[in-house]
């Protein structure tokens, strides 16, 4: 991507350091392994992985000290976060709504939101409560070295998730969902959380499209190693790399072939009103 000159996000803070220490959710042993593949999915709610362990207290970050390679990060991260301050102002302006930005919340390790604690492990999440967006720069080094999924558009991506799940708030899709999962089977429960998934996806696709348009950054390769980002965090990758094998009814967050297909729709289309996830049927996605 080409961000030379670009304006950086005033809208966050770091916490990285400043000693979050709280009740997190976490496995121990060779569970941490397969924790950190599944939920390193992008956008996967810190409540979901509460719900499933035991709650344990984490040290201290205070005294940390960002390396290079981080504050870099943090600066891409601010540019993209600003990207898509004006991508979706944009279009939901043209909807004739207001949009309303998410802060972006940079730590190391862990950290305690509006919907709980949660570590690193957990990957990249938004959190609703809060409209915050919860981000541990390590996790664009994980993305290369762990999943395979290097790449500046492939982190971009990441964000541009995270901030897709902020924008199903604001339309009141988030909520209306959340609801009626509470209302479901674990089964039916899974199947809603993949539909909120892919349409983040989706909409992860929609910013990409207008951002080229806007500021016309896409390199060749780009868009490429956002698809390879997406197939590499499919549910089914992830738990046959985990496991050797995977289980289709415990899908929280779509296939590889899903995901892939969501975000290259957005891409290609741009249309805020082609992401309906909701209305066909389950197989069909």
């Amino acid at each position: 991507m080409d961000l030379n000159n670009r304006r950086q996000s005033t809208n966050y803070e770091d916490r990285r350091g400043k000693g979050s220490v709280g009740k997190i959710a976490g496995f121990g042993g060779g569970g941490a392994i397969i924790v950190a593949l599944i939920m390193l999915l992008l956008g996967g709610n810190p409540s979901d992985v509460i719900q499933q362990v035991a709650s344990n207290q984490v040290q201290s970050s205070e005294g940390y000290t960002p390396t290079a390679q981080e504050e870099e990060f943090k600066t891409f991260a601010l540019q993209i976060l600003a990207s898509t301050e004006d991508v979706w102002t944009a279009e939901f302006k043209r909807q004739g709504l207001t949009y309303r930005a998410p802060k972006l919340i940079l730590f190391h390790g862990s950290v305690q939101s509006a919907c709980g604690g949660a570590t690193s492990s957990a990957g990249p999440f938004y959190c609703s409560a809060d409209e915050q967006v919860y981000l541990d720069l390590d996790f664009f080094n994980e993305m290369s070295t762990s999943i395979g999924a290097g790449g500046d558009f492939a982190c971009a991506y990441v964000i541009a998730h995270e901030v897709g799940h902020h924008v199903q708030h604001l339309l009141g899709t988030l909520d209306q969902a959340h609801s009626q999962m509470a209302r479901q089977n674990e089964t039916d429960k899974n199947r809603t959380s993949v539909r909120i998934e892919l349409q983040a996806d989706y909409y992860a696709g929609v910013w990409g499209y207008h951002e080229n348009k806007m500021f016309g950054s896409l390199q060749d390769g780009d868009i490429e190693e956002a698809i390879n980002a997406a197939q590499k965090i499919g549910d089914d990758y992830l738990q046959k790399k985990a496991r050797g094998y995977s289980t289709p009814e415990s899908f929280t967050h779509g296939t590889s072939a899903q995901r892939m297909r969501w975000l290259k729709k957005g891409l290609t289309t741009g249309n805020l009103a082609g992401g309906d996830t909701f209305s066909p049927s389950y197989n069909s996605l």
